[in-house]
């Protein structure tokens, strides 16, 4: 199972931790960990490239255990009202995708929100 924990500050989505393989299919050939490792990608893609935003990123290959957190997405941080808004936005958006997976896929991703300080 893949768990996923989202990071919050004041309520407001900053980052996320995913650790742990799907199950769902072979090493290598698992649609759940493909899919959330393409989801996670086009996040730190799209905050740090189309959006010019830092994104601290760790993540093992081994392990498959990655942690985003992006400071921006806090308004005390934040360079603009919009980028906080876009950045914090996407992570919630993910969070919420993850949460309409689990619907159909709950046996293999696990969901949790740690109100936590950055």
């Amino acid at each position: 199972m893949t768990k996923v924990v989202f990071y919050k500050h004041n309520g407001v989505f900053y980052g996320f931790h995913e650790v742990g393989h799907a199950g769902y299919g072979e090493f290598g050939t698992d649609i759940i960990c493909s899919a959330l490792s393409a989801m996670t990608m086009l996040i730190i893609n799209t905050i740090e490239v189309s959006w010019g935003v830092d994104v601290k990123f760790e993540m093992d290959e081994e392990t498959t255990d990655i942690t985003v957190t992006v400071k921006e997405a806090l308004p005390e941080y934040a360079s603009s009202d919009e980028k906080q808004y876009a950045v914090s936005g996407l992570i919630q958006g993910y969070f919420y995708q993850l949460m309409d997976m689990i619907e159909d896929y709950g046996d293999y991703i696990d969901v949790e929100e740690e109100e936590k300080p950055i």
